[in-house]
């Protein structure tokens, strides 16, 4: 593990002018390399292993239980309706249910447009009321970078005029749903976390999933903060401010999908996409107390998406429950790109919830070294993620990075491209050649176990320094504890899910992930539905209730 204090405030932006420096710099990154193992364990280690480059899996039927399939051609409308009906019928909240904090979910909404209690246009109105009242100087809370009023407005007209026809597109028509600002979204920019990005590459049309989720009368409702450049845990971003946790606003919400996570917990949206490259789903969604879902790797069309980590990045899901991750699971699953090669086409199964039918025989296997299953080389597998995504990261961005003005970013995001900037080809190879020898390890548990259960992070959200809010921070022992248990979801591109399931003494909530064979969502979906069904939630801090007369303090 990296020798290294927490740095913020003037101690990053010393370390990163010696970083920065040419003959200096280069000994210390060559020391911290050299500390960081990855000399031991990956620049000289030998393998015999040749490299895996892109985590794709054939298809395999998994006689999963208690699923319906989704036909091959359904429009995402009709793939939410077919999610719909594998669903309880859920009763309606009351204000009387006490005994537990419930958000509202994606079926209250369209219940309530349906009964006329109130419009998606009274809803957008509550919302763009509840984000400014988030921005002023009493809560600073950070969650969006960019959104736009007249077009959120324009809308929620159009599908209020739905609902009085009596003619909504789906379940979703009129739902708010927030975007990690990674992803392509007309009107808005994607900056990716920067100032700058949205300049040499400018979004000129929506990503796949944003198509499907407007076609089903999704309401986008603008673009998120994020981690700069996604290369960090914290979710504090210099330029845009910390995304707050709504659970303690004086603590991290964890990144690099932070505003995504935290809109869904503060009940601005019961639902947000984000982007998981290295746990930059589950960890949010584990530290603000929602439910995060990372789908098998080629699951979800990637167009649209920044490429910072094209073999390892996937879209993901935040929502306030299981049953909304599953509906917009739904909607942007499959429908790929012609251009994408058929054999990432596979079937997509939907979880029966309503079944009265148990899944059954499930084996679960612990994600700790020497317990039940053996892990071997955990830490190795994380140094080679770090490599890989660092790798990918820094060339997606080199050309653009020789023209930049490093002052343009922000100090942490400086020291991991500047370390990013040391990896050889030979140690990317090495790390490939590690992904595949760990996909061999994890094929040989999966024939003893259908799933893995670990905690989603290591640590809990924990204080923001005051000089990280300016200058950003770099932590890697939080960073690496916050992401340990989330590598193989996205090095081996396996799926996996986060529910929460309780909270430390501080009141900040606990995630529980599950990790499953490649396409076992439906899997994964239930045994998070299981969980959710025993587990009792606390109310945030900071929460926007939209479907009440009156805004909760």
């Amino acid at each position: 593990m990296i020798l290294t204090p927490r740095m913020t405030g003037c101690v990053i932006k010393i370390f990163t002018w010696i970083l920065e420096s040419r003959l200096i710099g280069s000994m210390l990154l060559y020391l911290l390399v050299k500390a960081n193992l990855i000399h031991k364990l990956i620049s000289f280690a030998e393998f015999k292993e040749p490299p895996t480059y892109v985590p794709t899996h054939p298809w395999e039927d998994l006689e999963e239980q208690e699923i319906k399939t989704i036909k091959p051609g359904m429009s995402p409308p009709e793939q939410v309706e077919e999610a719909m009906d594998s669903l309880p019928i859920c009763p309606k909240m009351t204000e009387n249910c006490q005994h537990s904090f419930q958000r509202w979910t994606i079926q209250d909404y369209s219940r309530a447009y349906t009964a006329r209690e109130v419009t998606p246009l009274m809803v957008a109105e509550r919302f763009l009321a509840a984000v400014n009242e988030s921005s002023n100087p009493a809560l600073q809370m950070s969650f969006f970078i960019s959104y736009n009023p007249d077009d959120i407005l324009k809308k929620a007209h159009e599908s209020t005029l739905r609902y009085e026809k009596g003619e909504p597109i789906s379940i979703l028509d009129g739902v708010l749903i927030a975007v990690k600002d990674e992803i392509d979204c007309t009107p808005y920019p994607t900056t990716g976390g920067t100032t700058w990005l949205h300049k040499v590459r400018p979004c000129t049309d929506d990503a796949c999933c944003i198509k499907h989720l407007r076609s089903c009368g999704a309401i986008i409702v603008g673009k998120t903060n994020m981690h700069e450049l996604g290369l960090g845990t914290s979710g504090i971003n210099p330029h845009y401010g910390p995304s707050r946790n709504p659970y303690d606003p004086s603590k991290i919400s964890g990144g690099s999908s932070s505003g995504s996570a935290t809109v869904v917990s503060a009940g601005l949206c019961p639902v947000a996409i984000g982007v998981d490259g290295g746990g930059s789903v589950r960890m949010p969604a584990a530290l603000c107390g929602i439910v995060g879902l990372k789908p098998t790797f080629g699951r979800v069309s990637h167009s649209g998406v920044l490429p910072f980590n094209w073999t390892i990045g996937m879209v993901g899901v935040l929502a306030g429950t299981v049953e909304d991750a599953l509906i917009t699971y739904a909607a942007i699953s499959g429908n790929l790109p012609q251009n994408q090669p058929n054999s990432l086409q596979p079937r997509v199964d939907i979880p029966l919830l309503k079944s009265k039918n148990t899944i059954s025989n499930i084996k679960m296997a612990k994600y700790k070294e020497t317990v039940e299953v053996t892990i071997p080389e955990i830490e190795v597998m994380r140094l080679a993620h770090y490599i890989t995504i660092g790798s990918e990261c820094h060339a997606s961005l080199a050309s653009r990075l020789e023209k930049l003005n490093t002052a343009e970013l922000g100090w942490d995001a400086r020291v991991a491209l500047r370390v990013y900037s040391t990896f050889t080809s030979k140690e990317y190879l090495n790390a490939q050649r590690i992904r595949n020898r760990q996909l061999y390890i994890y094929k040989e548990i999966f024939k003893k176990a259908d799933i893995i259960v670990t905690p989603t992070t290591g640590v809990t959200a924990y204080p923001i320094d005051s000089d990280a809010i300016k200058n950003g921070e770099f932590d890697y022992v939080n960073g690496a504890a916050l992401i340990r248990y989330q590598i193989a979801g996205n090095f081996l591109g396996f799926p996996a899910v986060s529910v929460p399931v309780g909270y430390d003494k501080q009141g900040m909530p606990i995630g529980l992930q599950f990790i499953g064979r490649p396409w076992s969502e439906a899997t994964l979906i239930h045994m998070a539905y299981a969980v959710q069904e025993i587990t009792s939630h606390k109310k945030p801090k900071v929460f926007y209730d939209l479907l009440k007369k009156e805004q909760v303090e």
